[in-house]
């Protein structure tokens, strides 16, 4: 259990922006325990560790069996320059990336992709609205991201107002974004500054590949 547990708890407890403290109070411990839990230098118990597992709403033998940092991805063996990531059916809303369960496939990615703590996901493309540059049922491999200087004349995957997810090309000018079908008969949406920080439109991956299947 030790070899990934204690440092799932570590990374998943700043993904998800909680304090030690904040952790200790809602599973009664003492934060300075929870410190020596994240630095190796004590094994959590196990009952200690369901608690956890159940705060962050994930699975215990995942925390315990795999790596959180890969976002689900799975090594196929340990000398293999291949790992698997999920393949997702929608972005469920208001739920992180890492904690999404709508998973219809696994799809194989070049490790090496994953330097420097990089994350993917996949998608399938429902719809027409991005054709003809992506056709319906096209899988899409994301590179997760928040970072507004990235994304810019790119075709990302996008949370709206913490409801709604869409994938249209992301435009940046003076006046705030705007998302861009290829498809033209869908058009095109334009936020304000005022929009993408208070709905808010938050950028929860950059395409990086598509995948087309062929009959």
């Amino acid at each position: 259990m030790a070899k990934y547990f204690n440092n799932n708890l570590k990374y998943i407890r700043q993904e998800r922006k909680m304090s030690q403290q904040e952790l200790a109070n809602k599973i009664g411990a003492d934060r300075s325990t929870i410190s020596r839990w994240e630095n190796n230098e004590i094994e959590t118990p196990l009952d200690m560790a369901i608690k956890i597992a159940d705060v962050f709403n994930i699975p215990y033998h995942d925390f315990f069996g795999k790596d959180l940092k890969f976002d689900n991805a799975e090594v196929i063996d340990v000398n293999s320059d291949i790992i698997k990531i999920p393949v997702y059916g929608t972005i469920k809303a208001g739920i992180p990336i890492e904690s999404q369960t709508d998973i219809i496939d696994y799809v194989d990615i070049p490790r090496s992709w994953t330097k420097g703590g990089k994350e993917f996901y996949g998608l399938k493309v429902s719809g027409d609205s991005m054709f003809p540059k992506y056709q319906d049922e096209d899988i899409v491999i994301f590179e997760k991201t928040d970072d507004i200087t990235m994304y810019n004349g790119k075709d990302c995957a996008v949370m709206i107002n913490g409801t709604e997810s869409t994938f249209k090309k992301v435009l940046i000018n003076d006046q705030g974004i705007v998302l861009q079908a290829y498809n033209m008969a869908y058009g095109i949406k334009m936020y304000s500054k005022e929009d993408v920080i208070n709905k808010p439109i938050k950028i929860v991956g950059i395409a990086r590949e598509k995948r087309t299947i062929i009959d």
